[in-house]
């Protein structure tokens, strides 16, 4: 997987390293143990999302323990770092190649949480058995500019206001211009919001029930599937990550900070084919880790 990448790898590094809190030491001696470096538990936690394993496995595959790895995560979250990840990489992304922010896509996507925990409920695609989704929004590209994690059982429609309040967050709303969504989108609600937004929306309009198979298919496309192409790329970019594919985490804030990340990854691995493709040098592999 191109996240794995040592000069992806290098080029978050650098970015997330500044930003990670120092640690006050409170012993009262001053003689635990020497603390794991943190670029260690970097690469611990990339392992974990990027192959969805176990924190005991990601451990061992960099030298260190679990409870390693899941305290340095907290410390982490608590400071913020994932969102700041996350934000520092938009900013860099639109810098470098600039986001197409006129048209943006909306959808979600379903995925498994066996361990179950709060923000998670009966997946409508998987025999309701425990899962969770995320909505997300996409520029014309689709690169993900919006993204908010929910329980598997709550409905797409619910989703959209809280995704567009993200979007209007990070400034981006005022320059969107129409909006292009699939046929569960099709409610009175979502068309009305869109328009209060000043967002001229796409829907796919559902087939009337008594109309035949072969005119229901004719009736209800009346947008193509190519218009939202750049959400369902970014769906399939996000779900390649083991993590995210399967959470086994219980609370909805490390499966959100487990978005920012795998978000971050992405744009990251965009901003390295850039590079390569232009022949700019602005990433290289740091040879001291």
């Amino acid at each position: 997987m191109l996240a794995c990448d040592p000069a992806v790898l290098s080029a978050v590094w650098q970015a997330i390293e500044p930003i990670i809190p120092t640690p006050v030491d409170n012993h009262p001696l001053g003689c635990h143990r020497r603390r794991v470096n943190n670029f260690v538990a970097f690469k611990g936690i990339i392992a974990r999302i990027v192959t969805g394993c176990s924190w005991e496995v990601a451990g061992w595959a960099v030298g260190t323990s679990e409870s390693t790895l899941l305290r340095r995560r907290s410390e982490w979250l608590r400071a913020g770092v994932f969102r700041h990840l996350a934000a520092m990489a938009l900013s860099g992304y639109d810098t470098m190649i600039g986001l197409q922010l006129s048209r943006i896509c909306i959808d979600t996507s379903q995925h498994k949480a066996p361990m179950g925990g709060e923000g998670t409920g009966p997946s409508r695609v998987d025999r309701g058995k425990l899962g969770w989704k995320w909505s997300i929004a996409t520029e014309a590209n689709g690169i993900p500019i919006a993204w908010i994690a929910a329980a598997g059982n709550v409905h797409d429609v619910k989703l959209v206001d809280d995704t567009i309040d993200v979007l209007d967050a990070r400034g981006y709303e005022v320059e969107v211009e129409e909006a292009h969504l699939d046929r569960g989108y099709d409610t009175v609600a979502v068309r009305a919001g869109f328009a209060e937004a000043g967002i001229e929306a796409h829907i796919v309009h559902r087939a009337a029930p008594q109309l035949g198979r072969k005119a229901r298919r004719r009736k209800s496309n009346p947008i193509p599937l190519g218009q939202r192409w750049g959400v369902e790329r970014a769906n399939s970019w996000l779900s390649n990550f083991g993590q995210l594919r399967r959470s086994t985490d219980r609370k909805p804030v490390h499966r959100e900070a487990a978005l920012d990340l795998a978000v971050a990854l992405v744009l990251a691995v965009k901003l390295h084919k850039w590079n390569q493709r232009y022949g700019a040098t602005i990433y290289r592999p740091a040879d001291t880790y």
